[in-house]
């Protein structure tokens, strides 16, 4: 049997020649979160309502413009991709309702991402569970089958909804992931994950209504998975594994007192009710609730706002006709009336709180049901059902454990569950720059030290100056790192979404095109990741451009969900792509001027012919490449990012930059023959280093490799320097898409390479110098303009 084209020993990853490999990821695409038929980004209210009849064939881009973005997400380096999907593009229509062309466009998507080397694993996307209730994820008949009416979230704030919101231009940073502390997200992951305890009159085809949910989540993932398995060429060779969920959250199991906010609760913006606040307003009754908001010193209690439903309810009217979707309820669970109620945890006649701490312990064995009880119970009860419906199918998958976001990962060590295809794959957001929208190059916290209770005072966990910042962040994911082991055992670790907010500073950059603060923040993203040990990461996010060509007249027509300065990611007022159409491609290689298309140095050879093949195609659509008769087809067929005609408000879109590429688009080991030791990249002296082990010289076939962007590392003003070995750089697209590979045949024991690049300023657009240079080398390639 041949090697797995990806398999994991202990705690890393090794390819079919057995070089370790370092996953350098992006999640694709943000707008899989909403369908394309009708168009409903987040803003948007026309169709939203629309829930049965949908369709997401489409997403994340269609199959003629794979091509465009697999090979932009090839040149910037990346390596693997985190394939973001919903239960709502499969499940819409009803339960065990499947969209099969949904399926089919799927599988073409990946088939043609296989011919780019990518490594895949599939994400079953979610945020506050359903984009009904302010998110992403779960259809909408899951909340009509939890008896509930997504038509009154807003007025009961039940759910703060972005295009519900008064204007939804204005709609508070980050205000939808307080939809995890109310009243729709609370209801739908109780029942997900313990409806049977604590819920038993929630029966509905005569189980319980958490059966219903989670047998229908994980078969809709296992039906997937069994059409890439029937599709032939995918499995192993592209689809490598799969995650279990995106950010599970526990709901209202553990909550110690529903009449108070719970300490461990750590953002509350906006209005933030308490868990029975929310249930008095999900109910009609109008409560006085605090507000908070986030300023420079973290959360702050801002007032009080009267929330009035008017006596509108959340839940389902009595005569709600519940054959819509072909289920019986039973008798014993009754619309109209709140399923708390029902549960006796509160009085409707006279509104008293009867059962404060319904939720505070595990009913069957009594125990005090914390964060770390709920993880090691009811998620790893999902975990092993999830697991077991796509092993059996995908019987060689790598699974990704994701648990609770900076909560303690399940105790797996030494166990059954301690499988050796597992991988730990956390989250982390620098949560300052990520509420705030701004760069605070200043101070930062230490966040998860204060989650683990290593301060005596939280002052203690402020560090202060960029230096000490960047080194936090990097401790902050080694000590997630470490966690993990130590929990879980010895496994891989993926960081599978941590990003930046690109409008920070009012959207500052936008309007001049500076992008220092973004720049600075996203490199200091990537010094924690490189330097914490980790295999790896998927960076949040790419949100692609969707668009229509025509021949007559000849133009593009973007659809609504393409990132732009004005509405970001088209997603709750997101803005975290690493793409947008109003800023400018990053070009290749702007310093490349010499004739010589060689350059020796002592054994190694460097060598970039500028009259092969491989060059010329390097230069396409994202690197302004000249349009000639051989590849005129390719070009009208195949859209350029800097075509896109855009809607933006000029102050949005009149100063266009690089979008902070010079700090993502970076080099990186690609697969090393022994073990990497260290690596890391100096944006600022444009300098990569990479530290190995290794135990027998290289193979002819398997040296080690190494990412080296042309745009920092131009092969005529680069220097290289190693311990022993030769080594060739070269543009080739052995993997499907072109980009600067670095081959190094190494010697024995430790090794070391470090590669002196072309310093450039950060955050701003080429200046008139470089610029030249740039035309320069176009005009040296017999550049064409059309």
């Amino acid at each position: 049997m041949a090697p797995l084209r990806l398999s994991i020993e202990g705690r890393i990853f090794r390819d079919a020649k057995g070089r370790e490999v370092t996953l350098r990821g992006i999640n694709c695409a943000g707008d899989a979160k909403f369908p394309l038929k009708p168009e409903v980004p987040s803003h948007i209210t026309e169709g939203f309502f629309e829930g049965d009849d949908l369709s997401f064939v489409g997403r994340p881009f269609s199959v003629d413009e794979a091509h465009t973005h697999f090979s932009r997400l090839k040149r910037y380096g990346y390596n693997a991709i985190r394939y973001v999907w919903t239960w709502e593009a499969l499940e819409h229509a009803g339960p065990g309702r499947y969209d099969e062309e949904w399926v089919q466009h799927t599988i073409e998507v990946l088939r043609l991402a296989k011919d780019y080397g990518f490594y895949i694993w599939m994400d079953p996307h979610q945020d506050v569970w359903s984009r009904f209730s302010g998110g992403s994820g779960a259809p909408m008949w899951t909340l009509y089958a939890a008896g509930l009416n997504p038509h009154t979230f807003a007025v009961t704030e039940a759910a703060i909804v972005h295009n519900t919101y008064p204007d939804p231009a204005k709609f508070p940073k980050m205000i939808w992931s307080t939809n995890y502390t109310r009243l729709a997200a609370q209801v739908m992951f109780t029942l997900f994950w313990a409806g049977k305890d604590f819920a038993p009159k929630a029966i509905i085809n005569g189980k319980n209504v958490q059966d219903l949910l989670q047998g229908h989540f994980i078969a809709a993932c296992r039906h997937l998975a069994q059409r890439i398995h029937e599709a032939g060429d995918l499995e192993n060779d592209v689809v490598i594994g799969w995650e279990s969920m995106n950010e599970p959250n526990r709901g209202l199991l553990g909550c110690p007192d529903l009449s108070a906010i719970p300490a461990d609760q750590q953002l509350q913006k906006g209005t933030s009710p308490t868990a029975w606040q929310a249930i008095l307003t999900g109910s009609g009754r109008s409560c006085e609730i605090n507000t908070w908001d986030f300023g420079g010193l973290g959360p702050y209690k801002s007032g009080t706002q009267l929330v009035d439903p008017k006596g509108e309810s959340a839940w389902l009217p009595a005569d709600y006709d519940d054959s819509r979707y072909g289920w019986k309820r039973d008798p014993g669970w009754k619309l109209g009336e709140c399923l708390w109620a029902q549960h006796g945890i509160w009085d409707p006649t006279n509104d008293v709180l009867l059962k404060k701490n319904y939720f505070a312990q595990d009913p069957k064995t009594k125990e005090k049901l914390d964060y770390e009880y709920f993880t090691n119970n009811y998620f790893m009860s999902y975990y092993r059902a999830h697991r077991a419906a796509i092993t059996s199918v995908h019987t060689d998958a790598i699974l990704l454990c994701q648990p609770p976001v900076l909560e303690i990962p399940p105790s797996l060590k030494g166990t059954k569950d301690d499988d050796p295809n597992m991988v730990y794959a956390p989250h982390y957001y620098d949560g300052v720059t990520l509420m705030t929208k701004k760069w605070n190059r200043y101070w930062n916290v230490d966040v998860f030290g204060l989650l683990r209770g290593r301060y005596m005072s939280p002052a203690f966990a402020i560090k202060v100056g960029e230096t000490a910042i960047r080194n936090c962040f990097r401790d902050q994911l080694t000590a997630i790192r470490k966690e993990g082991m130590d929990y879980m055992g010895i496994h891989p670790c993926l960081f599978t979404e941590i990003g930046i907010p690109y409008d920070m500073d009012d959207k500052y950059a936008y309007k001049t095109g500076d992008y220092t603060s973004q720049a600075l923040a996203m490199d200091a993203n990537h010094f924690a990741l490189e330097g914490c040990g980790a295999n790896g990461y998927a960076l949040w996010v790419y949100t692609t451009q969707v668009c229509i060509f025509q021949f007559s007249p000849l133009h593009y027509i973007p659809d609504k969900s393409q990132n732009n300065h004005e509405w970001g990611d088209n997603w709750n007022g997101e803005d975290l792509s690493i793409f947008s159409i109003d800023d400018k491609p990053l070009p290749l290689s702007p310093h490349a001027k010499s004739d010589d298309p060689t350059r020796s140095t002592n054994t190694s050879t460097l060598s970039l012919s500028h009259t092969s093949p491989s060059y010329s195609h390097s230069r396409s659509s994202d690197s302004q490449s000249p349009i000639t008769q051989s590849n005129l087809k390719t070009t009208l067929s195949t859209p350029s990012m800097s075509t896109t005609r855009s809607t933006t408000p000029a102050s949005l879109s009149s100063n266009p930059g690089f979008r902070a590429a010079e700090a993502y688009v970076r080099p990186s080991p690609i697969a090393t023959a022994g073990k990497v030791q260290s690596y890391g990249f100096d944006l600022r002296n444009a300098t990569f280093t990479l530290t190995l082990t290794s135990e027998v010289p290289c193979a002819d076939d398997a040296p080690t490799e190494i990412f080296l962007p042309e745009f920092h590392f131009p092969s005529e003003s680069s220097s290289v320097d190693v311990t022993s070995g030769k080594w060739t750089l070269n543009v080739d697209d052995d993997d499907g898409g072109l980009i600067q590979r670095f081959r190094w045949w190494h010697g024995v024991g430790e090794q070391k390479v470090s590669v002196k690049g072309v310093q450039r300023r950060q955050g701003m657009a080429l200046g008139k110098e470089e610029e030249e240079g740039y035309l320069d080398q176009c005009q040296q390639s017999r550049c064409v303009v059309m």
